[in-house]
């Protein structure tokens, strides 16, 4: 786990080597255990070092192979290295450490590019062949770990947040305004590019290759998920069995280490699964839960306390338990940091994973995550209700879109924007992405619920799941923390796409048999059935009943509560005053009127404000530069 950064001018101009250093220097807190550069001609590259495998100068990077063609900058994890690396030893290569990366150089000298696609792990690769003078970006099949690159037509400038590109003497940053159309639509980005004028992301499971000769770009994209075929033979025995094994494999490829691994342990089964497998391999395992002060809280977001769920587990697996207790006043302080070091705004109100993953840096370089069991295994049954009525392909748009619009109508848009930034979005249609997603998987079909649920699975996992990720991954690693997840190995990921959503939905042919009334269907979903139903029996063997019944819940503050109390001043302050420097982009008058009516009781805005003061935050740190928050 660590940053990478570097340049590549295809125009032949040498790349100056203080400027890679200072684009290394923006990401350090990515890598505080060790820096190293290639620089050579029009070619530079950077890595900052968290050591987590053979954290000997034996590990650090760059590193090139053996037979001295490739040098490669990577961050992330390679859970199967040891059986590539048993593979490429019969081939004839020698390896001199114990790390994942010297097995992605020794890789590339025997198989080339091709063997980025055997690589069962998270990643994000810089590779440069000196050969061919090429070079090749990277990035993990699940998107976990980012990859970002900005591309004037003449050098290439990437790096592991936008921050370090930020450093390059030649880029100027900008507003792209349709990027802020779509999240202030999505509270995510459904597309690759960013908020930053010019950057964007790497899509995942995609390899880019530029080559300095002929100057061109080459775009491959080698794997995506598949829903659309599962073995509708698979027996629900079968499926709940080899879910177990999967998920245990999975545990304990990625508990490997040469630092202290620990794990997050909510009150969920997710994490409870995780933490009661680790358990098993490491002799009083170390866990951490974030909590909160509910003195001030009512109604629904009493139940978003998670630590006594925790505790339990805690105490069943014999756990080195660890607490961080959030109130409402730790949103002022942690916001910038939060907004500084996420950059590219997604997903949610993510300050409490700042806290906790903070908490866990503390004791450990390495945290297990449960993130991703919801998205294989169907763990969101509220929105699949809205597409049960869906007889096409235009009524499941229809349907699913009015869902996904999770801020800010269309129609309320031009109230949203002021006049000038809204004339700049241009031809910026939100609806046309919302349906790209699916339009890019052409096997997709619409012709049943079951059909339907399958493409809610395959878009989530290809937008929300992205967006959970990238927090993750920013905010552990602005402590220094790798986060690693283990629903997202290679090996259970294929199997989760062919188990049926017979499996995965308990009450699926109870929902076929009742009325056609839509509130009626949403109600029996929220009440009767919390989906991942062949998971939850699978982790039956590991956890109590309690945590095995228990209804999802979504890591969460409560701000609703806390945005009518003791933060609604704060709100004010940051978004009504008149030095706010998002209102040269968003119109006071339409902020102020959201938060009349979350004050009011009267609508539930919790999501749109956070978008708010995320977006205000955003304009003070990166195009005012103001970080004197520390």
């Amino acid at each position: 786990m660590c940053g990478i950064a570097g340049i590549f001018n295809l125009n032949g101009k040498a790349v100056a080597p203080n400027t890679v250093k200072h684009m290394a220097d923006a990401i350090a807190h990515r890598g505080p255990d060790g820096e190293g550069y290639f620089t050579k001609g029009n070619i530079g590259m950077a890595h900052r070092r968290l050591a987590i495998l053979d954290p000997s100068p034996r590990g650090a990077q760059p590193m090139e192979s053996k037979n001295g063609r490739w040098v490669v900058v990577f961050n992330g994890c390679i859970y199967n290295f040891q059986e590539l690396k048993l593979e490429l030893r019969a081939r004839g290569h020698g390896f001199v450490s114990t790390t994942d990366t010297e097995v992605i150089t020794e890789g590339l000298a025997a198989y080339g590019p091709d063997f980025f696609k055997r690589l069962n792990g998270m990643f994000a690769i810089a590779a440069w062949d000196k050969e061919e003078k090429a070079l090749y970006l990277s990035r993990d099949r699940f998107g976990v770990k980012p990859l970002y690159y900005w591309y004037t037509g003449t050098s290439l400038v990437f790096a592991s947040e936008v921050k370090a590109i930020m450093k390059h003497p030649d880029y100027r940053i900008g507003v792209n305004h349709e990027a802020l159309n779509e999240y202030f639509t999505f509270q995510n980005l459904f597309t690759y590019h960013t908020l930053f004028q010019g950057v964007n992301m790497l899509p995942p499971a995609n390899t880019l290759r530029f080559d300095a000769d002929t100057k061109s770009i080459e775009h491959q994209s080698w794997w995506d998920y598949d829903f659309t075929e599962p073995d509708e033979n698979m027996s629900f025995e079968d499926a709940r069995s080899e879910t177990k094994r999967l998920i245990e494999q999975a545990v304990a490829r990625q508990m490997i280490s040469d630092v202290p691994v620990g794990s997050y342990l909510s009150g969920g089964m997710d994490s409870g699964s995780i933490t009661a497998i680790a358990s098993s391999h490491v002799k009083r395992m170390t866990t951490f839960t974030c909590g909160f002060d509910m003195s001030e809280v009512t109604g629904v977001e009493l139940n978003y306390d998670e630590r006594r769920d925790a505790e339990l587990m805690a105490n069943a697996f014999k756990t080195e338990h660890y607490e961080q207790v959030i109130n409402a006043g730790d949103l002022s302080w942690s916001l910038p940091r939060v907004v500084y070091h996420l950059e590219d705004l997604r997903v949610g109100m993510s300050y409490p994973n700042y806290y906790v993953s903070r908490l866990a840096s503390k004791f450990v370089k390495v945290c297990l995550q449960g993130t991703g069991g919801d998205e294989l295994y169907g763990g969101y049954p509220w929105r699949y209700y809205r597409i049960f009525q869906s007889v096409d392909q235009s009524a499941f748009f229809e349907n699913y879109y009015q869902f996904w619009q999770r801020l800010v109508l269309d129609k309320d848009k031009p109230r949203l924007f002021q006049p000038g930034a809204f004339n700049q979005m241009g031809g910026s249609d939100p609806r046309s992405i919302f349906e790209r997603v699916f339009r890019f998987n052409e096997k997709l079909k619409y012709d049943s619920p079951e059909q339907c649920i399958q493409n809610s699975l395959y878009f989530e996992i290809k937008t929300f799941l992205p967006g959970l990720l990238l927090v993750g991954d920013k905010l552990s690693m602005a402590n220094g923390l790798e986060e690693r997840f283990p629903f997202l190995d290679n090996d259970l990921v294929n199997f989760a796409q062919k188990v049926p959503v017979k499996h995965k939905l308990g009450l699926l042919q109870e929902m076929k048999r009742i009325d056609e009334n839509v509130q009626h269907k949403r109600r029996y979903y929220r009440e009767f059935d919390d989906g991942k139903n062949v998971l939850r029996k699978a982790m039956g063997d590991f956890l109590p009943d309690r945590i095995i019944n228990r209804k999802k819940q979504g890591f969460s503050a409560p701000d609703e509560s806390w945005y009518r109390g003791e933060n609604a001043a704060y709100i004010k302050e940051l978004l009504l005053d008149k030095q706010t420097v998002s209102s040269e982009f968003i119109n006071p008058d339409f902020v102020n009127h959201i938060i009349r009516e979350h004050t009011d009781q009267r609508v539930n805005h919790r999501l749109l404000i956070w978008s708010f003061m995320n977006f205000e935050w955003w304009c003070r740190i990166f195009l005012m530069g103001d970080t004197d928050f520390d």
